[in-house]
């Protein structure tokens, strides 16, 4: 949701503030927003889901972590048509969605459900075969540490597998913290800009997965992705790293404004324009690990 996407996950408490300065927002996600490049953040898991091993339940039971508007979890049901799916997300708006456009009986006598639940705490109230999370935990602080449960929940031969974004040190990023932090919108906008980093690098994944009995496979990739369209970087980020932002300013449209059109220059210059599109590399991080059976 992820950042990406993907939203439906963790999100800093509302109403913080420290030394005068308004403390980070919780985001409200827009799920249509999200889906405009719903091929571009949907190609890593279909990455991941390739490095999966078959389940050892048959039907299998499936758990997806931060569902945000449900695309992602229904390609599990392509894979797997008999297996139970439940999908769970923190975002009202994206639930409703999920719901609206997937829940249901699959083609093969599965099902498809979803529930909120927020990452930081949930724990499995039953086992599975797979437990899958696409861009989601980068959103949980400490997420790692809730690894054990997870994996301790999964039937012996299950899998525990998830994707997050590594592109926060690149400019996107950089700049929308550095505009937040701004004379002009310090006051209003400081630590909103901001993503703490909350995943591990890859060989520290793999250490902790390892450690905990796991057979693991982690690796990063960087994507270079092709956007089209007036500044579509900009409104890549529109549906992640901006909710924040804009979920800060609300309905005061001339401040939402004057910071799009400063933010759209910077981004105009990091990323600019081809004849064939704009570029946006893109590192993510991946993990399969499989519970010893």
């Amino acid at each position: 949701m992820q950042s990406d996407t993907a939203p439906a996950h963790t999100a800093p408490a509302p109403g913080a503030r420290t030394s005068g300065a308004p403390g980070p927002t919780v985001p409200t996600w827009d799920p249509g927003q999200y889906l405009r490049h719903a091929d571009h953040r949907a190609r890593p898991f279909l990455d991941l889901l390739a490095r999966i091993p078959e389940p050892p339940g048959r039907p299998a039971r499936i758990a997806d972590l931060g569902c945000g508007p449900g695309n992602v979890t229904a390609l599990l049901a392509d894979r797997w048509p008999e297996a139970r799916i439940s999908g769970f997300d923190l975002s009202r708006e994206m639930l409703e969605r999920a719901t609206a456009e997937h829940a249901g009986p699959t083609a093969g006598g599965g099902s498809l459900d979803f529930h909120p639940a927020d990452l930081a705490h949930w724990i499995p109230e039953e086992p599975y075969d797979l437990i899958v999370s696409n861009a989601a935990l980068q959103w949980v602080p400490g997420h790692p540490g809730s690894f054990a449960a997870w994996i301790g929940w999964l039937r012996p031969g299950g899998t525990f597998a998830f994707q997050v974004p590594g592109n926060f040190a690149a400019p996107s990023h950089a700049l929308l913290a550095e505009l937040c932090e701004s004379p002009r919108w310090r006051s209003r906008l400081g630590g909103h800009g901001a993503r703490s980093v909350h995943q591990l690098d890859p060989a520290a994944y793999l250490d902790r997965l390892t450690g905990l009995g796991c057979t693991a496979d982690v690796w990063e990739t960087t994507y270079h992705q092709l956007l089209h369209g007036p500044d579509p970087v900009l409104d890549w980020v529109k549906g992640t790293a901006l909710r924040p932002v804009l979920t800060a300013l609300g309905d005061d449209r001339p401040a939402v404004e004057a910071f799009l059109d400063t933010y759209r220059e910077l981004l105009r210059e990091a990323y600019p324009s081809g004849p064939r599109g704009t570029v946006f590399p893109f590192r993510r991080i991946f993990a399969v690990a499989r519970r010893d059976a």
